[in-house]
This record gives structure tokens, C-alpha cells and sequence, in this order.
């Protein structure tokens, strides 16, 4: 790597949230680098493919809902197929004494979802930035005040210096992971260190069948559970039900040997037989994840502090922004959320660095 690798902004992370900033950046014509732990992209958008054509299978974020423009207009614009959460059908409660069956869907609200998977937002945005600009297997270690204002970034393949950083990870595990000496204010590592990881206590669960079997007996996918291992299980079944799958959540600690049999259990108990022969178990236990959930995660249970004014404010003499989902002022925790922490944080470099007031969403090529 070159000591003259110097940039505008560098954004750490290349989930939703660091996406949305990088492109902006890059449309309104500022040198940006987004920076990549994983070999990939995404983020907590993760999607499994499937043997159906541009078809894939959620293991992180999944749905969006009315009033949330940002992720629909992207979807609408980057020619990603959109369709209706399915709702028909009744739902089952689970107790320790057995099965309810209740007339109608008790647990789904109305929502959309991407036939291709959620981490297709994340591949429509990538694409709009130059190929060197993005830079997978690249983890931030440090990062430190350097020369007149500006800041290095220390990664194992070397030190890159920017006027802005965009840091688009949880606050909680960019504390564990990144060094910033004693640079950061006291309240600010406090709350960083105390903010919940959306989604990462828990393990989501995806069971795929050769169809939606369920429906045909009048159910909805939909159940809860107070007993587990699953707490609650949702259809995520494709466009016309295929390809054909049902998904639920279980507290992370609660991933160990015996699970999987212990979830195929449950799966038949509430939905018959043929829910205890899956095609495909996929487990996604995001607690593990390393770059996602800090060792401390578990522990994490303050969900208050998501949006916490101190996220809106950037530190380090104005040049180091918050962006993930996790300091979103609205919809946090959601897709929308993230979009909009980016887009937050990129109006606040265009705003600093002297740019117009005017930030573009990026436009995307339609398919």
C-alpha cells in the first residue's frame, strides 16, 4: 500500500449503512474508500442462494415496511424484484403443554421482501463505485489523529490517511476492534460500549422445503413459541411460495449440540411431519460473527440508547461520523435505518468539507 494512499473520506464497513455513504460521496465527486473486514459485502444483509433463478434465502435482515422510501425507491430503481410478506392462513402458539391453532395471522404485520434476498440492495450499490475504491479483507485496527486535522487509519496492509472517517459498524464492536487510544471522549466510549448490536444475540433459522405445505393445511407460517428453541417463526417462502421456507429466531446462547435436531423437532410439532425433513437447515448464529457482534454482546440489553444524540454529533473535531444502523434516529435496527445513517453521515462530510447542501441519492442502474 502507498504512504501516499490519502482520500477525502474512508468509510469502515460495506454493509447497508457504508454503502449508502460511499456511494453518495463518490456521486457528489469526493475521493472515498470503503473499507472491508469480511471478504464480501453486506453487512447484516446476507442472503443464501437458491436452485430457483434470482431467488435467494434471508439469513439476516429481511423485511421493509410502508413509510420506509429509502430501501422501497432503491429496490424500485435498481430493477430488484419486490413482493408481499405472506399473511394467509392461521397461526399456532406453542406451550408447554402443547399446540393452539388461532384463526388468521396473530404475529405478521404487512411487509415486503426481495425475491433475489436482501444483500442484493448491497450488491446494486457496490456496483456504482470504482472497483479500487472497495476494499474487502481489510480490517481497521487503529485509528489516530494525524498531521493538521487529519486522521490515519492502520489496517495489517497498511496506514491510510483522510480528512473524514465514516465509521458504518455497531458502535459496541468498533470499540473492541478498532484503537483509538485515548482519543475518544469518556461519554462516548461509554455509550459505544454499552449500545446493543441489532440482531446480534441472536441465531435466525432458515428451514427450506421442496414446497409450502403449510398452506395448503391453512396455515400462515407464523407461530410463537414459549418453549423454543425457536421464539417466533415467520414464511419466507418466495414469489408464488417458491422457493418454499419457513425461518425463526432463537437466542444465540441457546445454539449448541442437540440444536438442529431440537429445531426440526419443533418445526413438526407445530406445522406436521413433513416440517422434520428439511431440504436445507441453515443456522446463522450472529453472535459468532466477528465482524458483526463484540464479545460483549450477550450483555447488551439497552436498546434506548439506539439514536442516542451523541451519535449525531461527530467526534474527534468534527471528522469522525457514526453510520450504522444502531445510531439511526429513525428506524433503527431496520434496512431503512442504516440507508439513512449513511446518508446522515454523508450530508455531514459534504456539510464540513465545504459542498453543496445537496446530496443525491445514487442513482442505480436498472436491470
Amino acid at each position: 500500500m502507498s504512504h501516499q494512499d490519502s482520500h477525502n473520506v474512508i468509510v469502515v464497513g460495506a454493509g447497508a449503512s457504508g454503502l449508502a455513504a460511499a456511494t453518495a460521496l463518490h456521486a457528489a465527486g469526493l475521493n472515498t474508500v470503503c473499507l472491508e473486514a469480511r471478504d464480501r459485502i453486506g453487512g447484516r444483509l446476507l442472503s443464501a442462494p437458491t436452485s430457483h433463478p434470482e431467488r435467494a434465502l434471508d439469513l439476516g435482515a429481511t423485511w421493509f415496511w410502508d413509510g420506509e422510501e429509502r430501501v422501497r425507491t432503491l429496490a424500485v430503481r435498481s430493477g430488484i424484484e419486490i413482493f408481499d410478506q405472506h399473511l394467509a392462513g392461521d397461526t399456532v402458539l406453542q406451550e408447554t403443554t402443547g399446540t393452539r391453532r388461532f384463526a388468521g395471522n396473530l404475529i405478521d404485520a404487512p411487509s415486503r421482501r426481495f425475491a433475489a434476498g436482501s444483500q442484493s440492495l448491497a450488491t446494486v450499490l457496490a456496483a456504482t463505485l470504482p472497483t479500487d475504491s472497495l476494499r474487502l479483507n481489510t480490517p481497521v485496527t487503529a485509528i489516530r489523529p494525524h498531521g493538521q486535522g487529519g486522521l490515519a487509519v492502520l489496517t495489517p496492509a497498511g496506514t491510510l490517511h483522510a480528512e473524514h472517517i465514516i465509521l458504518a459498524v455497531p458502535p459496541a464492536l468498533t470499540l473492541e476492534r478498532i484503537d483509538f487510544g485515548d482519543a475518544l471522549p469518556a461519554d462516548l466510549v461509554r455509550l459505544a460500549r454499552s449500545t446493543p448490536v441489532w440482531m446480534g444475540a441472536v441465531a435466525k433459522v432458515v428451514a427450506q422445503y421442496p414446497s409450502a405445505f403449510w398452506r395448503e393445511a391453512g396455515l400462515a407460517g407464523a407461530a410463537v413459541s414459549r418453549t423454543g428453541p425457536l421464539q417466533e417463526i415467520h414464511d419466507m417462502s418466495g414469489p408464488d411460495g417458491r422457493p418454499a421456507a419457513l425461518f425463526g429466531f432463537a437466542h444465540a446462547r441457546t445454539v449448541g449440540p442437540g440444536f438442529e435436531e431440537a429445531v426440526t423437532a419443533q418445526l413438526a410439532r407445530l406445522f406436521g411431519p413433513a416440517a422434520a425433513t428439511p431440504d436445507v437447515l441453515y443456522v446463522q448464529n450472529w453472535s459468532t460473527e466477528r465482524w458483526t457482534s463484540p464479545s460483549t454482546v450477550q450483555r447488551l440489553s439497552d436498546y434506548s440508547l439506539f439514536g442516542h444524540p451523541l451519535y449525531q454529533r461527530p467526534a474527534l473535531d468534527g471528522r469522525l461520523h457514526w453510520a450504522s444502523t444502531e445510531t439511526a434516529t429513525d428506524h433503527a435496527g431496520h434496512i431503512e435505518g442504516a440507508l439513512a445513517a449513511g446518508e446522515r453521515a454523508a450530508q455531514a462530510v459534504l456539510a464540513a468539507l465545504g459542498a453543496p447542501n445537496t446530496l443525491v441519492r445514487p442513482e442505480v442502474a436498472c436491470n
